[in-house]
């Protein structure tokens, strides 16, 4: 099988790769496209001791299900956590803080980055068939976008900011179009700022930002200095949702967030039914697709996508060429 690995921060692509066998309850799915992720590349930087194959945005569909047979042809989208099912979290109904959790691409389990993948049944889901692979390769960060608004639901009239305008900055902003709230995205390229526009989301450059001017922002910038950023921007008392995963500490002023009574609130993998139904609905995240490789070209993929201002890079894990 042929894929992209990752070993010591270094990608390669390889042809020698094992094909993956799933196993009871589980399903083989032959993936069609994968996106590339700011946590991908963070894994290269060091955010977790990862070895194998990366990636955790796809779609695909499923070639075998043993057990199931049913459900072979589907093309679906996949939840990335894998959980134990036995701990104290899993018996609590929370498998996505596992403590032996497996994550697809990030912690103990091969990627998306290949020719094919093994997940769990309960972890795939039906892509509609009016939903493009364009498109649907974007559920899983779409259902992480969508996960602040089941941990903090935004109240009308609230003055909400969004720190970051890369390619989660972009879904969250989508998401939260059209609520009964002011919305405003701090977007430092061009690129960013004109998709913001063509969507009627009105943006801001960092130093139009006013310090203790919003009742919440989310920080998907990917950098320490956009939680420098967040946090000014945000009032006393007010909610600071945190979306951004980068290697290393960054410095955090406890004190000002006891005396200003601030919430902080962690944000990772959301709701995948939701996210579908959004694409079904018309959100369409295909104008951030910034190009499109062969998996063969995958090194240079991520080149690209670590390049400022990058949005959506996705690899066509079809095309060998």
């Amino acid at each position: 099988m042929r894929g992209l690995w990752l070993q010591d921060g270094r990608l390669s692509v390889r042809s020698d790769l094992p094909l993956p066998v799933p196993g009871p309850g589980e399903a083989l799915v032959r993936v069609r496209l994968m996106g590339i992720c700011a946590t991908d590349l963070e894994l290269l930087r060091g955010y977790y001791p990862f070895t194998g194959i990366p990636g955790h945005e796809f779609v695909g569909e499923i070639t075998a299900a043993p057990g199931q047979p049913g459900r072979v042809g589907e093309r679906v989208v996949g939840e990335i956590n894998l959980p134990c099912g036995q701990c104290p979290p899993c018996q609590a109904g929370r498998g996505n803080h596992c403590e032996r959790r497996r994550v697809l691409g990030i912690r103990e389990h091969d990627g998306a980055c290949a020719e094919y993948l093994v997940l769990p049944l309960a972890n795939l889901h039906r892509v509609p068939e009016g939903i493009p692979d364009e498109a649907a390769v974007f559920c899983e960060p779409l259902a992480a976008a969508l996960r602040l608004q089941e941990q903090r639901p935004i109240q009308p009239g609230e003055r909400v900011l969004v720190v970051g305008a890369g390619r989660l900055g972009q879904l969250i902003a989508l998401s939260l179009a059209g609520g009964d709230f002011s919305l405003q995205v701090v977007a430092r390229h061009p690129r960013q700022r004109s998709l913001l526009e063509a969507a009627g989301l009105p943006w801001l450059a960092e130093d139009q930002v006013t310090a203790g001017a919003w009742d919440l922002v989310v920080e998907a910038s990917g950098t320490p200095a956009g939680f420098t950023l967040a946090r000014q921007a945000l009032r006393a008392a007010g909610t600071l949702i945190l979306k951004s995963t980068y290697a290393g500490p960054a410095e955090v002023d406890l004190s000002r967030l006891v005396v200003d009574e601030i919430t902080l609130i962690g944000s990772r993998c959301g709701p995948f039914p939701a996210a579908l139904d959004r694409l079904r609905r018309g959100l369409d995240p295909r104008p951030l697709i910034d190009a499109r490789y062969p998996l063969a070209q995958a090194v240079a993929a991520f080149d690209q996508a670590t390049r400022p201002g990058a949005l959506k890079i996705l690899i066509d894990c079809r095309d060998a060429s």
